[in-house]
Formats: structure tokens, C-alpha cells, sequence
């Protein structure tokens, strides 16, 4: 069914939900409204004919009709019950034999049923037959033994069942009036049918409408001619969704915006050097006697130039290749202390030019599932910032060390530090601890930036603190174990 488009419609199914349960209760009450009426109206008529049937018992011992069943009131009564409620009258003697039959078949037959037996014992029954629609009665016939008849067997004021009246009497009419009452029933249901379908569709659009608010500020954000955030507050899951987009519509903004800042520090940055470059050439262009000392000075200097331009090419191709190669990580175990030093061995020669004192602490061995490449690169961009951004005379601490899930590394300066206002971007491409784009301190701006992509890679972190003055610390912590 999901994979049927009409099906998946939200507006269908809820049109759906609301036509059935507003159905379910409107079947069950006209059911329920026939089957009252129809144990009502079989009470009654239960009712009735036990009545009937009480009061002509009274009369077959005032007439003595069991012994007599020659009397023509008792006889017109017996036919008139019969006719009356279009059913069958059978009186039964003490001694289960059928004295008399309305129908007139069965007299002088005994008639042995747990019904009858019952009722010369006192119980009056009724069974009501819906398959064949009729209802059956016992009546008991008892006779109060008086003053008169009463002997020593029988005192005063007994009471001798003497026979019993078996009686059914068709329930046709009730069947009739139930039928009338279905008929009319199902006008009042088609009615209600038809009531219900159209309020199911009405409230189906107007519970789906939120959703369709949403769905076209969401083309009009999509197309150009909107550039708010959403506004449904409808239901609280409108709100949610209303809520998630707006957030991820601000993201978008923001890495647009991030985008095009990029775009434009690319663009300064390459053009940088080129005009530098562009300059110098001219400069030897122009003047034909240029002595030799400056000619070479113009063409060192042309050469810086061309070099710096290929660093900034070379690390976007790498932030490129970070970027495209997020689930490529060539895994291997690997000492983290001794690849610290290996890197620390290659960096010693730039930090002694500096007057920068370079610090190994080991708090611990630690061994990690990681990509060499890439992790040494990051801590590469970390140490050389480390000696950059440092003072003459100062130092860097580089401390590992580790807990039972995640090993960490410090880099720690005792340089400018970086404001707290710009801590927040420090990771940014082409940022600046000086917020300017010298060249004085070299290079490109993005070694953060490549730095942070690559801890990302590996479900790590990557965190600052600093106060201007007093120095930075950046601390990387990643799972000794790979989380690919």
C-alpha cells in the first residue's frame, strides 16, 4: 500500500479515519435501536399473553373444563386468544394428556416436554424462537382448595396444579415493524452516510491545510520570492516541522552566506600574489637598466610569490579532497607519541629559527586506530601555528594523553593569544590571528580549517582556549577506536 502514491495522501487517510469512526458509532446505534425495539416489544407481547393465559386458567377451573371441555366459554376464549395473537393454544391436563388444541390436531395425544413438566411443578416459561418467530409459553392451571373441598389430604388453602397451558403465539407484526423501522433506519443512514462523507472531506482539508501553507511557503522559499522563515502554528507538529526548517533554512543561509565569503577570500588570496608578482615584472619590464642586485631581488621576491600562491592552491585542493573523501579513511594502528615526535623532530629546525623551544610530555602510551596521513597533518598545521603565533623566547608544550575511549593532544603556545571574540572563528578558512591578510607571519589561512575537517573525519574534536597575552592551547580528541 505504501508504494501506491493515491494511498499515501495524508488528507486520504485522515478523510478515511473520519468517515469510519464517525460510521461505527451510527451502525452500532441503529442495530442497537432495532434489537431494543425488538426485545421490548417481545417483552411485551410475553407479557401479555401470560396475562391472557393466567386469566383462562382461572376460568378452566371455574368451569371444570378439564374433566368438561364441552364449554363454549371457555371454548370462544381459547379460540379468540389464538386468532388474537395469530398463534396455538394447547390445554394440558395433571396427566400430560392434551385436552384441548386450538388447531385441532393433537387432542387426546400426550404431551411430554420438559416445558409442561416444569410447569405442572409451578414454573411458568417462555422461549423466545427469532429464526422462527414465534414465542412459546407455559402457564401452570391451579386450583386454591377452599373450605368446601378441602379433607384431610388436602387442607384449606392449597394450592394443586392441575394442568398447564401451552401457548405460541407468532411474532409476525413485531417482524413487520421492525422492518418498517430498518427501511426508514437505512434513509436515515444513507442520510447520515452522506452527512458524514462530506464532513470527513471538509475536515480532512481543513486538518491538511497547514501542511499545504507549509508546503507552499516552502516553493516560495524554493523559487526566490520568499526569503523568511516559516509561519504555520497550527498544531504542534506543524510548529515542529515549521521549527526544524527554519533552522535548517538559517544553516543553509549561513553556509551560502560562508559560500560566498569564501568564494571572495579565494579570490583575494590568489589574486594577492599574482599582483604582487604582476608588479615586480612590470617594474623589471619598464626600467631596460635594472642592475643585477635588484633584478634578483625583484625575481626572489616574484619567486615567494609564485610559491605562496602554490601553497594556497595546494591546501584548497586538500580541504577539496577532505571534503570529497569524507568516508575514505585509510585506518591503520598507529603510536601516537611516536608519530608526536616524528613531527616534532621535522618542525625543531623552523622553531630553533624562531627561538621557539619545542616540549614533548607523555602523560601516557597511546595506541589508536587512526589515518596517519591526515592525523599528521592536523598536528602539523597545529605545531606550526604553535611557532608562528609565538614569541622569541617562548615555548611549546605538546602533551598526550588518554582515558579508556578517546586519547587527546594539546598544543600549547605562550604567544599573543587570540581575543575571545574571535575564538568562534578561528576554524574559519582564511582566518587571521592578526585580522589582516600579511603576509608578515605567512602562510595561507587554512590551516585550521584542514586541521578541524580531518579530526571531523574521525568522530573527533577539536577545541581552543586562549587569552590574548597569555597564549593559546588547541586540544584534539579523537576515539582510540575507529568509529567508521
Amino acid at each position: 500500500m505504501h508504494r501506491i502514491r493515491f494511498w499515501r495522501s495524508l488528507k486520504l487517510r485522515l478523510f478515511i479515519i473520519i468517515f469510519i469512526v464517525g460510521m461505527i458509532p451510527s451502525l452500532i446505534i441503529y442495530q442497537s435501536i432495532l434489537k431494543s425495539y425488538e426485545d421490548r416489544a417481545v417483552k411485551v407481547r410475553t407479557v401479555d399473553v401470560q396475562n391472557q393465559l393466567t386469566i383462562l386458567a382461572n376460568h378452566l377451573i371455574t368451569y371444570n373444563y378439564l374433566i368438561d371441555p364441552s364449554s363454549n366459554v371457555v371454548n370462544a376464549e381459547l379460540n379468540l386468544l389464538s386468532n388474537l395473537y395469530s398463534g396455538r393454544v394447547m390445554v394440558i391436563n395433571n396427566r400430560l394428556k392434551i385436552v384441548k388444541d386450538t388447531y385441532g390436531i393433537s387432542e387426546g395425544r400426550t404431551m411430554v416436554s420438559e416445558e409442561v413438566v416444569r410447569c405442572l411443578k409451578g414454573s411458568s416459561i417462555s422461549n423466545y424462537d427469532r429464526v422462527n418467530g414465534y414465542i412459546e409459553l407455559t402457564v401452570p392451571i391451579t386450583e386454591t382448595i377452599s373450605s368446601v373441598g378441602a379433607t384431610e389430604d388436602l387442607p384449606e388453602g392449597t394450592v394443586v396444579y392441575r394442568g398447564a397451558l401451552l401457548a405460541s403465539t407468532s411474532t409476525d407484526t413485531i417482524m413487520t415493524t421492525i422492518q418498517i423501522m430498518r427501511k426508514r433506519a437505512q434513509v436515515i443512514e444513507i442520510i447520515v452516510i452522506i452527512l458524514l462523507f462530506a464532513l470527513a472531506i471538509v475536515l480532512a482539508r481543513v486538518l491538511v491545510k497547514p501542511f499545504d501553507r507549509i508546503s507552499k511557503q516552502i516553493e516560495a522559499v524554493k523559487s526566490g520570492t520568499s526569503d523568511g522563515p516559516l509561519a504555520v502554528r497550527d498544531y504542534l507538529e506543524t510548529q515542529h516541522i515549521v521549527s526544524s526548517f527554519n533552522s535548517l533554512f538559517e544553516k543553509m543561509q549561513k553556509v551560502d552566506e560562508s559560500r560566498r565569503e569564501f568564494v571572495s577570500n579565494v579570490s583575494h588570496e590568489l589574486k594577492t600574489p599574482l599582483t604582487s608578482a604582476k608588479i615586480l615584472a612590470d617594474s623589471l619590464n619598464t626600467d631596460s637598466e635594472v642592475p643585477v642586485e635588484v633584478y634578483k631581488e625583484f625575481m626572489s621576491d616574484i619567486t615567494q610569490e609564485i610559491e605562496r600562491e602554490d601553497k594556497i592552491i595546494n591546501s584548497l585542493l586538500e580541504l577539496v579532497k577532505l571534503d570529497k573523501d569524507a568516508s575514505k579513511l585509510n585506518i591503520s594502528t598507529v603510536d601516537i607519541n611516536e608519530l608526536t615526535e616524528i613531527i616534532l623532530k621535522r618542525l625543531r629546525p623552523i622553531a630553533r629559527k624562531n627561538e621557539i623551544e619545542l616540549t614533548l610530555v607523555s602523560l601516557r602510551d597511546v595506541v589508536a586506530e587512526v589515518d596517519e596521513v591526515k592525523l599528521s597533518l592536523v598536528l602539523s598545521n597545529l605545531i606550526e601555528n604553535a611557532i608562528k603565533y609565538n614569541s622569541p623566547g617562548k615555548t611549546a608544550t605538546i602533551t598526550v594523553d588518554a582515558d579508556h575511549q578517546y586519547f587527546t593532544v594539546e598544543v600549547s603556545d605562550t604567544g599573543q593569544g587570540i581575543p575571545e571574540d574571535e575564538l568562534d572563528s578561528v576554524f574559519e578558512r582564511f582566518y587571521r590571528g592578526d585580522k589582516s591578510h600579511s603576509t608578515n607571519i605567512g602562510g595561507t589561512g587554512l590551516g585550521l580549517s584542514i586541521a578541524k575537517s580531518a579530526v571531523l573525519l574521525h568522530k573527533g574534536t577539536i577545541t581552543v582556549k586562549s587569552k590574548p597575552g597569555e597564549g593559546s592551547t588547541f586540544t584534539v580528541r579523537i576515539p582510540i577506536k575507529a568509529k567508521l
